[in-house]
């Protein structure tokens, strides 16, 4: 069996997955976000995107990221990767 690839079919594809990719963590950071528990908004507020790491610069950002919160049993962390995981799936299949 003989595959034959041409640079001109892949190139613009992996191209716009590229691009994608990129926008990729400023929409995790706006799930995180919207994943926080809202006590006071001190959460929500001290959480910052640096790059293309979120940083939770709280001092209780551990025990809510554990799940000791009802607003969010299952933390924060775990539903954002969730999140990133169907979203490259997504990307790619386009």
């Amino acid at each position: 069996m003989k595959i034959k690839v041409t640079r001109n079919k892949i190139s613009p594809s992996a191209g716009k997955i590229k691009a994608r990719i990129k926008l990729l963590p400023k929409e995790a950071y706006k799930f995180w976000k919207s994943v926080t528990p809202i006590k006071s908004g001190n959460a929500r507020r001290r959480t910052r995107l640096q790059g293309s790491t979120i940083k939770a610069n709280y001092n209780y950002a551990v025990p809510l990221d554990e799940g000791h919160s009802k607003q969010a049993p299952k933390g924060m962390s775990k539903p954002t990767e969730q999140f990133i995981r169907r979203r490259l799936r997504t990307m790619i299949r386009k």
